[in-house]
């Protein structure tokens, strides 16, 4: 490598850094904001509408920044302005569509270590935090992997197919949350019987103990790890662009609190919900498989067909849900 090509790599690795420095700050500033806006931990129907529709009109905000900057975000990237957009918001909308599934999980977590009304919304900001530290690590060692290791998408493809089919399987939740977190805490540290607010350790007769707070936390934190082992491979078979993957995470994780205390009375009712990620988990698989070969899917085939499984499915559990209601 001569002087010229060392000055443009580290040229570029530079801008790399100046970027993913500016989104961190950015994250941080989403998130601070998210903070503000449900302090207090009272969260009614309509501010968690309002915020909701924020967070998603803001992830559509920033795929316009990505068409109209897509020099500054990637400056080497393959990617057109176009498809980048195209593959941000696919990527986007699939992340979003399995959180939902992650929000039954959430549901039951609250219903089994009785967390009260006004904590939830803290108790999710924890495992927010957690899931955007643990996909950014995940994204970092995939792209690495999938950089160096070609043939690991084809083991990604194989488990999202397998994933998908299981997800055909099941018949529902379990009412409970079955989680190692909670025994390695209980090993380390004394459990106190009630909430402290939104403390995770408080102190007793000088003695530091953990209150069930952290118990709730560590359980999320350990179902971050389960989700991300999904997504992750699901959005490096729409881009492998490691900056397009975490910003799709990013942005679908932090609109999660707000969109949970709108779905929390509903969830029950998205009774085609788990159809519909079987069949997106199992059509991004084959999509995976087929990335390489004369008969790859388009990104914007893999975004109408997104749009189009999860319309059908919210559209049945509604109608399914009338129905129900006249049969009463």
């Amino acid at each position: 490598m001569n002087s010229i090509e060392t000055v443009t790599t580290l040229s570029s690795s530079n801008d790399s850094l100046m970027m993913y420095g500016v989104f961190g700050l950015l994250t941080l500033l989403m998130v601070s904001l998210d903070i503000y806006q449900t302090r207090g931990g009272n969260v009614s129907m309509r501010k968690a509408i309002s915020w909701s529709v924020f967070w998603f009109a803001l992830a559509f905000l920033f795929a316009a920044t990505i068409y109209y900057f897509w020099d500054f975000y990637a400056p080497n990237s393959v990617y057109t302005p176009e498809n980048a957009t195209v593959a941000f918001l696919t990527g986007y909308l699939l992340e979003k569509s399995l959180s939902v599934d992650n929000l039954f999980v959430f549901a039951i977590i609250f219903a089994q270590y009785k967390v009260p009304e006004h904590l939830r919304p803290r108790a999710l900001l924890w495992g927010v935090i957690g899931a955007l530290v643990l996909r950014a690590i995940m994204i970092a060692v995939g792209a690495q992997l999938l950089a160096t290791y070609h043939w690991i998408l084809y083991l990604f493809a194989a488990f999202l197919i397998w994933t998908g089919i299981q997800l055909a399987r099941e018949n529902g939740h379990d009412d409970e949350v079955n989680n190692i977190a909670e025994r390695m805490i209980r090993k380390i540290l004394p459990i106190s019987d009630s909430f402290r607010e939104n403390q995770l350790f408080s102190r007793e007769n000088g003695k530091l103990i953990a209150t069930p707070m952290l118990l709730v936390v560590g359980v999320i934190a350990v179902m971050d790890v389960m989700f991300a082992l999904d997504s992750i491979p699901a959005i490096f078979a729409v881009t492998q662009e490691p900056f397009l993957v975490l910003a799709a995470n990013v942005f679908a994780l932090l609109g999660l609190r707000s969109l949970y205390f709108v779905l929390q009375a509903m969830l029950d009712k998205f009774v085609y919900l788990k159809p519909a990620l079987s069949v997106i988990m199992i059509f991004i698989g084959i999509k995976m498989l087929l990335v390489d070969s004369a008969y790859a899917i388009p990104t914007v085939w893999s975004l109408g067909f997104l749009i189009s499984v999860m319309t059908i499915a919210v559209v049945g559990s509604i109608l399914q849900q009338k129905k129900i209601t006249k049969a009463m």
